[in-house]
């Protein structure tokens, strides 16, 4: 199975990081559903803007940890 770590810009252009192992499920329930985060609940729409995909939950979630440390300015070179 593969795992995912992935970037979503907000409707008002902030940054969302997060993992999950079905990233289209993932990206209906952050648009649509009761069930996405509340932070893009707030904020939808929101539009994918960078993935990568792990073997492991384990490695997406450091990628992840790594990924919310980053600057602003570091995770929009990130997504190019």
């Amino acid at each position: 199975m593969m795992h995912f770590t992935y970037i979503l810009e907000c409707a008002d252009k902030t940054l969302y990081v997060g993992c999950t192992n079905d990233l289209e499920k993932r990206l209906k329930q952050h648009n649509g559903a009761k069930a996405g985060a509340h932070y893009t609940k707030i904020r939808r729409p929101v539009v994918l803007k960078h993935f990568e995909r792990f073997h492991t939950l384990a490695k997406a979630r450091a990628r992840e940890a790594a990924i919310r440390h980053l600057s602003r300015k570091e995770k929009l070179e990130l997504i190019g």
